[in-house]
């Protein structure tokens, strides 16, 4: 049965306003949050158009408070079938350095945003014995590399947090799955300076993730050719990744 009431954050741009477009339809209720008021609400008229209710709420997800609330807003008014938690952010060393405030930031959003999402999504989901939730990572998660270690080091805390869910909650009838995307054309891939193998548009990764969703998978890892390198740098010895990451480009 396809999710009728859907909450997704980052919609103002990119995957997330992707994700929002492939699923506004007639009946379906969307929930949407953002930073960007302008491109946030453009999202939500082009998710109308296509016959979608829409709430729209510019939000950071590192309020936790202000998410709690938001997340308890929403399921009161119509119960969350598919709450997407995909806001995040990307930066690197730009092949110098990683200040501490750049490390610290990532982690508020890419992590602590993604749990002030999933959990108070979880505290109506759970009472009721049904639900999905989706959390983003990235094939970065796989391993961390020297040109954007804090992002590295996000996406797979998000990833492992997410796996471990999907165990745990499946007994209670929730669907846990977690994304990892390659390289799509998003305002975060727009700041590369290096060639992205494989680089598709966000419409398609939105398709992917919407097949991968309703088909209960555990991991959405895409493309698979980038997919396959990804979980095997993960198995490579630590000193033939050192000799190999100096020659990956940098994040700026």
């Amino acid at each position: 049965m396809s999710p009728a009431s859907i909450l997704i954050t980052g919609a103002s741009s990119g995957l997330g306003a992707a994700l929002a477009r492939a699923y506004a339809a007639p009946g379906v209720a969307l929930f949407l949050s953002g930073r960007n008021a302008v491109r946030l609400e453009a999202e939500a008229e082009a998710c109308r158009s296509r016959g979608a209710t829409v709430a729209a709420r510019v939000l950071d997800v590192a309020d936790r408070a202000g998410m709690a609330a938001w997340v308890a807003a929403c399921d009161a008014v119509r119960p969350l079938d598919l709450v997407i938690a995909n806001a995040g952010i990307s930066a690197g060393t730009g092949g110098h350095d990683e200040p501490a405030a750049q490390a610290r930031a990532i982690f508020a959003v890419n992590v602590d945003g993604t749990m002030n999402t999933v959990l108070p999504a979880l505290d109506g989901m759970r009472p009721r014995r049904r639900g999905q939730v989706a959390l983003m990572s990235s094939l970065a998660s796989f391993r961390g590399f020297p040109g954007a270690p804090a992002y590295c080091a996000s996406k797979a805390a998000v990833r492992v947090w997410g796996e471990g869910l999907r165990g745990w909650l499946a007994g209670e009838g929730i669907a846990v799955s977690v994304i990892c995307p390659g390289f799509v054309v998003t305002g975060m891939t727009a700041a590369n300076t290096f060639s992205m193998p494989l680089l598709m548009s966000a419409e398609r990764a939105a398709a992917i993730i919407v097949a991968g969703l309703a088909a209960n998978r555990g991991r959405i890892a895409f493309p698979w050719p980038l997919a396959v390198l990804a979980w095997a740098a993960a198995a490579l010895p630590a000193a033939l990744m050192d000799a190999l990451g100096r020659w990956l480009p940098a994040k700026s």
